[in-house]
């Protein structure tokens, strides 16, 4: 692949995913890391893409809110994730979801199913499926975030403490073989533990770029979910623990 043509498929990959990491570049266009800071060196130069650290993205991505940044971040990867876990998901379900780009995702690919009960603090999530499909949406309550319109803190977590469901699905900010489901933020750990310990089936939804982070915050034990869904195989000592641990993998 020539200059321009790199060129061409860096921009194609940041229409579809937004940002993008210089190692993802490099490992999807088959090149060296050198190679591609020099490709995107005259991009960034003439204002075609806005350069980061570690990674790039398109200049009208800079004005986004934090959320419709990462909803864009690897988007084509958690609509698989959500596709694979919502066919397992029945009509008449009750469910129960976390704030997240992928939990997101999911509540779209959900609107094709009728009678739901759906318990979250995302007001996003919310919004999606409430007042169709005879669906039962219930929302926790609390401040609302600026950054994602979601409630956090006590009484959040005191609401949705009260459900049993049959599915409870969590988003996750970094996965570590030996600490397991881990977040950046205090609060949003809290509340998916608190997600993970209601439900009959406790899934992590998550694309591979969260294998092998150290977050902050621990969330849960390995041992505390039934299944992961993710779009690619995790690295062998995450994949090792899991099997420990009884945890169904679930390739999109």
């Amino acid at each position: 692949m020539n200059h321009s043509k790199r060129h061409r498929a860096i921009l194609t990959l940041l229409q579809q995913d937004g940002t993008v990491t210089i190692s993802d570049l490099a490992r999807k266009l088959d090149v060296s890391l050198e190679t591609v800071r020099r490709d995107i060196k005259p991009l960034a130069s003439e204002g075609t893409i806005v350069k980061m650290h570690g990674a790039i993205s398109l200049p009208s991505m800079q004005g986004e809110a934090p959320f419709e940044k990462r909803m864009r971040e690897n988007s084509e990867a958690k609509k698989a994730i959500a596709m694979a876990m919502a066919a397992s998901v029945r009509d008449g379900d009750s469910i129960m979801l976390d704030t997240g780009t992928t939990t997101s995702f999911l509540a779209r690919e959900l609107l094709g199913h009728r009678r739901l009960t759906v318990i979250t603090n995302s007001s996003d999530i919310a919004r999606t499926l409430s007042t169709i499909n005879d669906n039962r949406v219930y929302m926790a309550g609390g401040e609302l975030r600026s950054d994602n319109g979601a409630a956090f803190g006590v009484s959040a977590i005191d609401f949705v403490s009260r459900f049993n469901v049959t599915h409870s699905v969590i988003s996750t900010g970094a996965i570590d073989a030996v600490s397991g489901i881990m977040d950046f933020d205090l609060e949003e750990a809290e509340f998916a533990r608190m997600v993970i310990s209601r439900g009959r089936r406790s899934v992590a939804v998550t694309d591979h770029s969260k294998f092998g982070r150290q977050g902050l915050v621990k969330v849960c034990s390995f041992s505390d979910l039934t299944e992961i869904v993710t779009d690619q195989a995790p690295p062998q000592d995450i994949a090792e623990a899991l099997d420990r641990s009884s945890v169904r993998l679930t390739l999109a």
